[in-house]
């Protein structure tokens, strides 16, 4: 920048001015010149912090680049990006991304959800309700699977109890002949089955993670094929819910009563919570409950092709004369004689018994000995029970 006109004025028509004089102004111009540069300078840098994005973002978070047009795109980001060189603006700061889609992918179901054979997919089971929100999340329904570790506590079978039943299904009457628990489909029986088998231990020992079954047998399992009980319970062993062994391998449960069983559950088998079932409350007399539905022939195999031995493979609580679900006894129970149309096998056996006299939800339960089921009854329970089945874990 040259210096003012009138230092040049004042230094250059004048010859007489002597040397000194001249360094004198050319030192002010000097000076002058300096001030002149460092004034417009200092300005504009202050100017330019706030245009080029303060520490606070309050300026310069308004940028594209952090507005929240990158918080809401379609591919739910985890929040819009930062300004140039400011920190984000609140929207471009969010953490679950304001897109429609949400999150990249919503986190997996609590559950695996069953295969059409009554199976169980996997540990942890990430489901299609998992595909992601507004906020990214998506939670899945409880299947049969366990979600997570499975616990290392022994406990892995018990007799689902007519309580549990109850609040399970939001029925007094329990579930009947119908397990498909909001299941639908080919199969839907034996997977609801599973689920509320899974639901029940759950309510006895939160947070489990194990793989449960229903030990029942049907016609069709989902895939045209007939299902045996023995067949889906894994491979041993299993232990009640206080850890006593009820048997080791599927040979020792294939028998009238479990080889193996610990002596004081073997003629007693209990429910959920480790109670034996012919007396599930300590403070009031035994009951007569044993009537415990399978569907199965005394290895634990289906009994026959014919539905109604299945209520329908586990899919109708008809309350009709036609049903006539193949039960055990989860405590021995001997008649002598037979019962005709009864279908009777060994009252001892924990799998066949005999046949129940109708698939409706119901129960009888007295403290005195009723003998076998009518055969014009019309529920799981006119034989002495209420519709429970019994449960195995996967893992021990």
């Amino acid at each position: 920048m040259a210096p003012p006109a009138k230092a040049v004025l004042e230094i250059f028509p004048d010859g007489l001015i002597d040397f000194g004089r001249v360094a004198t102004h050319l030192t002010k111009a000097m000076h002058n010149r300096h001030q002149n540069v460092i004034f417009p300078l200092s300005l504009l840098l202050s100017l330019g912090t706030g245009a080029c994005g303060s520490s606070d973002g309050s300026t310069g978070g308004t940028s594209t680049a952090g507005s929240s047009a990158a918080g809401s795109s379609a591919a739910g980001s985890s929040g819009g990006s930062p300004s140039s060189a400011g920190s984000p603006t609140a929207a471009g700061s969010n953490n679950a991304g304001a897109g429609p889609s949400g999150g990249t992918a919503g986190s997996p179901g609590s559950a695996g959800s069953p295969d059409a054979t009554g199976g169980t997919v996997g540990a942890s089971g990430a489901n299609s309700a998992g595909t992601g929100g507004s906020g990214g999340s998506g939670v899945g329904t409880a299947g049969a699977g366990g979600g997570g570790t499975p616990s290392s506590v022994k406990f892995s079978f018990f007799v689902t109890s007519m309580a549990a039943l109850q609040a399970v299904s939001g029925n007094e009457k329990g579930f009947g002949g119908d397990l498909r628990f909001g299941e639908t489909g080919p199969g839907a029986g034996l997977r609801g089955a599973d689920k509320i088998c899974t639901a029940i231990a759950e309510r006895s020992m939160a947070g489990n993670a194990k793989v449960w079954r229903a030990f029942l047998s049907v016609t069709d399992g989902g895939n045209g094929n007939p299902v045996n009980a023995i067949d889906r319970v894994g491979s041993g062993p299993w232990y009640d819910r206080l850890g006593r062994l009820i048997a080791n391998t599927a040979a020792d449960l294939a028998k009238t009563r479990p080889t193996g069983a610990d002596s004081a559950i073997i003629n007693d088998l209990p429910n959920e919570d480790g109670l034996p079932n012919h007396q599930p409350d300590p403070t009031q007399p035994a009951v007569d409950n044993h009537d415990t539905l399978t569907g199965s022939d005394a290895t634990g195999k289906l009994y026959k092709t014919d539905l109604k031995f299945t209520c329908n493979d586990w899919t109708t609580a008809e309350a009709t004369t036609w049903g006539s679900p193949r039960v055990g006894h989860s405590w021995p129970r001997s008649f002598g004689g037979g019962v005709p149309g009864g279908g009777m096998g060994s009252g001892d056996s924990w799998i066949s018994a005999l046949d129940e006299s109708g698939c409706g939800a119901g129960y009888h339960i007295t403290t005195a000995d009723d003998g076998p089921p009518s055969q014009s009854g019309t529920t799981v329970g006119d034989g002495g029970g209420y519709g429970g089945f019994y449960c195995f874990a996967l893992n021990p």
